[in-house]
């Protein structure tokens, strides 16, 4: 396969999509280490107005944070593995072979990948809403969730950027899943393009359209056709 402008956008996106399930899972586990190990989405906190301090009243399960992360660090190999598989072609082999096979594992794959991000961002979305309402709701002199940050939360529990944090890993999971989503596309493009390119113009006659079309002649033995060995006359 010829170097193309398609080969190296699909290259980027790999590459691309392998940075934003890092910068997730990196952040979302930075967020719950602050927190003691606490899942902060979908928490609800309380607040000391005396001491201005702000305490967790409740966080989801540790599991919820872990399943967001996990689908991160998955598509962030896959995407890895692909990346050195395009560089490795380019780069040592020099051409890159498109089995439709491949293609249709991909296709598959970007199918899986969409539906799990799709889940991962609403949770993201949702969950940091919901503690961000409580948040307002419970925490004196603040106009928006992000001013939080500056409030000194119960030690040993530290929130400092929590907002920003959760908010860059679900910008990275919706980035992640536009990429994908060009991805699917791009292969399935590239697909029907190759089988279109299976059968030569004018070439519709053989078996399944796939061959030259038989002539009389070599189908003359088979079907009883006109032979070609003269009749001979009765006596």
């Amino acid at each position: 396969m010829a170097l193309t402008g398609a080969l190296l956008l699909e290259l980027a996106l790999y590459a691309s999509s392998f940075v934003c399930g890092i910068v997730t899972a990196v952040y979302l586990a930075v967020v719950q280490g602050e927190f003691g190990g606490r899942c902060m989405l979908y928490g609800l906190v309380t607040y000391n107005a005396q001491a201005d301090v702000i305490g967790v009243q409740s966080s989801s399960a540790a599991s919820l944070c872990h399943f967001v992360t996990a689908i991160s660090v998955m598509v962030a190999v896959v995407c890895f593995s692909l990346t050195l598989y395009l560089v490795y072609n380019l780069c040592i082999e020099r051409v890159v072979t498109r089995e439709r096979l491949g293609m249709n594992v991909i296709v598959a794959a970007s199918g899986i990948f969409l539906f799990f991000l799709l889940i991962t961002g609403c949770m993201l979305k949702i969950g940091r809403d919901s503690l961000c309402s409580s948040i307002m709701q419970h925490v004196h002199n603040i106009t928006s969730c992000e001013q939080a940050q500056d409030k000194t939360w119960v030690s040993p529990l530290t929130g400092k950027w929590f907002y920003s944090r959760l908010h860059k890993a679900e910008t990275a999971v919706w980035v992640n899943f536009f990429f994908w989503l060009i991805i699917g596309v791009i292969m399935i493009i590239q697909r029907r393009q190759n089988t279109g390119s299976k059968f030569p113009e004018g070439a519709s006659g053989g078996l399944f359209g796939g061959g030259p079309a038989a002539t009389s002649e070599e189908t003359a033995p088979i079907f009883g056709g006109p032979s070609s060995v003269p009749s001979q006359p009765w006596e």
